[in-house]
């Protein structure tokens, strides 16, 4: 049985959040499931290198991670994912600190959850922590 198209997307999200390169990639498929390309895998070898890919670091995101649902005015669920995301890569850590964010939140955006961003209030924290990503990191003397 092959595998279906959110499975394949599954794991290119894989490759993309572990930094694999193409190479790097078609290895792990040869040397894990004995194929070498996607579109041979079956279940066993899509369990087999998504077992991989989980010791690797990689965890993807469940069904129980937090969904507002559309909610008009208020931010969607690509804007919130792309605050955690920015707050992980700023704070070098795999995992979103909810807690850190939700304490900068209220303090520079006077929002005590995400669940309570505006369309714009989302757009002002994105560009924040953009701006805050780019700024030269300095060394403590």
């Amino acid at each position: 049985m092959t595998l279906t198209n959110p499975q394949k997307a599954i794991l290119h999200v894989a490759k993309a959040k572990l930094g694999w390169d193409d190479d790097t990639y078609r290895q792990v498929l040869v040397r894990i499931a004995g194929v070498t390309t996607s579109k041979d895998l079956d279940q066993p070898g899509f369990e087999a290198i998504m077992g991989f890919a989980a010791w690797c670091g990689f965890q993807p995101m469940g069904k129980g991670a937090p969904r507002y649902g559309n909610r008009p005015g208020m931010a969607t669920y690509a804007q919130l994912e792309l605050i955690r995301e920015l707050w992980r890569e700023l704070h070098e850590q795999r995992q979103c600190d909810d807690a850190a964010l939700a304490g900068w939140l209220l303090k520079y955006h006077k929002v005590h959850s995400m669940r309570f961003l505006t369309m714009d209030g989302a757009r002002k924290a994105i560009t924040a922590l953009k701006a805050w990503k780019a700024r030269p990191k300095t060394r403590a003397a």
